[in-house]
């Protein structure tokens, strides 16, 4: 396990470059992202450590200091060096690693804090933000009647689900109690959803109750695929595994990152149902020694790191190399990079 301190500020977002297996990105802020400054670090692996990448002689840290906190970022899809961070006063800045200092570019659109940017993997010019969901086109001129192109709103009072089902399936989750599940859980709010990358239609979100769910677009009225329980305090952030299909990495307040399968991979959506049937005795007392009460699905929890020291904010996924590596970021002022393998026993 490889550390790194970002002494003074505490981390939020981590991100892996999509073009360098050495490079990473934290975006982080002082005083726990209530109140002071954000700093944007560019890191690199090397077989001496996590260092920060060299900028000029008199900056020798390629660090990017804000006035306002920084919770999220991303890398651009289309520059190796380009970097979109999303700040505390409603800003999104675009800053190109190569240059000293300032970003390149900055869209004032958003009147509170920005708390999630993503970059488009398709349309590799566009990106979007959160509070009401914004899409950009990078194409544009800079005036902000110009490059805006759409804003959804996906926070809204308990009602009906009438929203696009891509952009608003946080929502639906908590407006339509699964009626699979075994346990009626209330609305809560969510913190975190990320789609899965091999099966395009399948999302997992998770927030407050502490409960991972995956659900499959094409029906959101059938409820949850799968339901994992296991974290103890409010899940912060979830990435599905870029190397299989059935595994996804969470983040929480309850200072652990925990590994997890959907259940997919082991037949439970289709082959287990007669399996189930002959042995229900079994698979149930099975269920409560585990105190999986809440457990739907077949899904269930792989391994954990338990390394940090406060509330864990940020984990990504490394690309490249052996399958397994990923870095975490938390509320301790500490990059940590881990390989999955060591915490499941493969």
């Amino acid at each position: 396990m490889l550390e790194f301190q970002t002494q003074g500020f505490n981390g939020y977002a981590v991100k892996y470059s999509p073009f360098f297996d050495s490079r990473i990105a934290v975006a982080s802020a002082a005083n726990f992202g209530l109140v002071g400054n954000g700093r944007l670090y560019i890191l690199s692996l090397t077989p001496k450590g996590i260092i920060a990448e060299k900028c000029s002689p008199e900056r020798p840290a390629k660090r990017f200091d804000t006035q306002d906190s920084l919770y999220d970022l991303a890398w651009s899809e289309s520059h190796e060096n380009q970097c979109l961070a999303a700040a505390g006063d409603g800003s999104i800045k675009l800053f190109d690693i190569s240059l000293d200092r300032f970003p390149v570019r900055s869209w004032q659109e958003h009147k509170r804090e920005v708390f999630a940017v993503h970059w488009n993997l398709v349309a590799k010019d566009t990106f979007c933000s959160n509070s009401h969901l914004r899409l950009f086109d990078l194409r544009t001129p800079s005036s902000a009647s110009n490059h805006l192109t759409c804003s959804i709103p996906i926070h809204t009072a308990p009602s009906p689900p009438h929203h696009h089902p891509l952009l608003a399936q946080q929502q639906q989750q908590q407006q339509q109690p699964p009626p699979p599940a075994p346990t009626a859980i209330p609305p809560s709010e969510a913190l975190t959803h990320d789609w899965n990358k091999y099966r395009s239609p399948l999302i997992a979100a998770a927030g407050v109750d502490r409960l991972i769910r995956t659900f499959d677009i094409r029906n959101p009225a059938q409820g949850p695929l799968a339901v994992l329980p296991g974290h103890e305090y409010a899940v912060r952030k979830l990435a599905w595994s870029p190397h299989v299909s059935d595994v996804l990495l969470s983040a929480s307040y309850d200072m652990t990152c925990r590994v997890w399968t959907d259940g997919s991979a082991l037949g439970v959506f289709g082959g287990q149902e007669q399996q189930e049937q002959q042995q229900p005795q079994q698979i149930g007392s099975s269920a409560r020694r585990r105190g999986d009460g809440l457990a739907f699905g077949g899904g269930r929890e792989l391994g954990r790191m338990g390394r940090h020291t406060e509330f864990v904010m940020g984990v990504d996924w490394c690309l490249f190399g052996a399958e397994g590596w990923c870095a975490s970021v938390g509320w301790d002022e500490r990059l940590l990079v881990w390989d999955v393998r060591a915490v499941t026993g493969q």
